[in-house]
C-alpha cells in the first residue's frame, strides 16, 4: 500500500516533473556543442508516428466501428493524461473511460486497451530483435509470459465470474494482429528518429540500430512506474546510451530532451482535444432536460 501511495503521490509527480525540467537545464550548458535542429528533425516524424499509427493500431484491435477521428482524438487526450501520471497509467484509464462512454462494456474496453499494450510490447521486441541485439529476447519472453498469465486469468474468470468477460471476440484475428504489428513498426521507426535527433543534438552520433537496441533494453525497466523524464525507464536508457559510448552528461541530456519534447504535442493535440471533448460533454449534459 505504501508503494502504491508513493507512485500516485502528487508530490512524487511534481518532483518527477521538476527533475525532467532541471536535467536538461543543468546538463545542456555543460556540453561543448548543442544544436536544436536534430531534435526538430527527429521530433516531426515522431509526432506523426505517435499520434497516427499508434491510435490506428488501437483501432485495429478494437471491435466497435468507431471512426479513425475518434481514436486519434481519444489517443491524443490519453497521452496528455499519461504524461501527468506515473507509469503512464492515466493514458490507459482514459482510453477505457472513453470506450465505455460509447456504450462498450467494461470488459471489452479492458480487452481493447490491454491487447493494444501487448501488441505494442511484442512489436517493439520483434522490431528491436531485427536490429541485431539479443537483449529484446528478454522483452519477448516477458510479453509471452504476460500473454500466458492473461490467458490463465481469462480461463479462471470465465469459470468464476463469466459476467466480467468481454461480450465480443476476446482475441484479435490474425489479420487484425498483422495490421497492428505493421503500425507498431512504423511507430518504432519514429522512435529511432527521435533518439537519433536528441543524441545528435548533444554532438554525438550512434548507429540507428544500436540506439533502437538501447531503447528496447530500457523498456524492461518500464515495469517499475515513474514520472515522465524521471522514471526507471529513462534511467535505464541513460545507462544503455553510456554503454554505447555516449558520455554521462550527454546521455542524460539526450534522454531529458526526449522526455521534455513529448509535452509539446501532448499539450497541443491532447490538450485541445480534451478541452473540446469536455465542452461537448458539458453541452450535451445541459441539453438533456432534468
Amino acid at each position: 500500500m505504501q508503494l502504491r501511495a508513493l507512485l500516485h503521490s502528487r508530490i512524487v509527480l511534481i518532483l518527477g516533473v521538476a527533475v525532467s525540467v532541471l536535467v536538461p537545464v543543468l546538463t545542456l550548458p555543460r556540453l561543448p556543442a548543442v544544436s536544436p535542429w536534430p531534435v526538430v528533425l527527429g521530433l516531426l516524424p515522431w509526432i506523426l508516428g505517435k499520434y497516427v499509427p499508434c491510435p490506428l493500431r488501437w483501432r485495429a484491435l478494437t471491435e466497435p466501428a468507431l471512426s479513425r477521428r475518434w481514436h486519434l482524438r481519444a489517443y491524443a487526450e490519453s497521452e496528455l493524461l499519461g504524461l501527468l501520471t506515473p507509469g503512464h497509467v492515466g493514458a490507459d484509464v482514459w482510453r477505457i473511460h472513453r470506450l465505455t462512454g460509447t456504450g462498450l462494456g467494461r470488459g471489452d474496453a479492458l480487452m481493447s486497451v490491454g491487447a493494444d499494450r501487448l501488441v505494442g510490447a511484442i512489436g517493439l521486441a520483434v522490431f528491436v530483435g531485427f536490429a541485431g541485439t539479443a537483449l529484446p529476447s528478454g522483452m519477448l519472453l516477458i510479453a509471452i509470459g504476460v500473454a500466458v498469465l492473461a490467458l490463465a486469468a481469462l480461463v479462471v474468470v470465465s469459470r468464476v465470474r463469466p459476467g466480467l468477460l468481454p461480450r465480443r471476440q476476446a482475441l484479435p484475428r490474425p489479420r487484425q494482429l498483422l495490421h497492428a504489428l505493421v503500425l507498431s513498426t512504423a511507430y518504432q521507426l519514429s522512435i529511432a528518429g527521435l533518439l537519433l535527433g536528441t543524441v545528435a543534438a548533444t554532438g554525438h552520433e550512434l548507429s540507428p540500430l544500436a540506439l533502437l537496441g538501447a531503447f528496447g533494453a530500457s523498456q524492461i525497466a518500464g515495469a517499475v512506474p515513474g514520472p515522465n523524464g524521471a522514471s526507471p525507464r529513462d534511467g535505464a536508457l541513460v545507462v544503455a546510451l553510456v554503454a554505447l559510448g555516449v558520455p554521462w552528461t550527454a546521455a542524460a541530456a539526450a534522454v531529458a530532451v526526449k522526455a521534455a519534447v513529448a509535452w509539446l504535442p501532448a499539450l497541443t493535440l491532447g490538450g485541445v482535444s480534451l478541452f473540446l471533448t469536455r465542452r461537448a460533454t458539458r453541452r450535451t449534459a445541459l441539453a438533456v432536460p432534468a
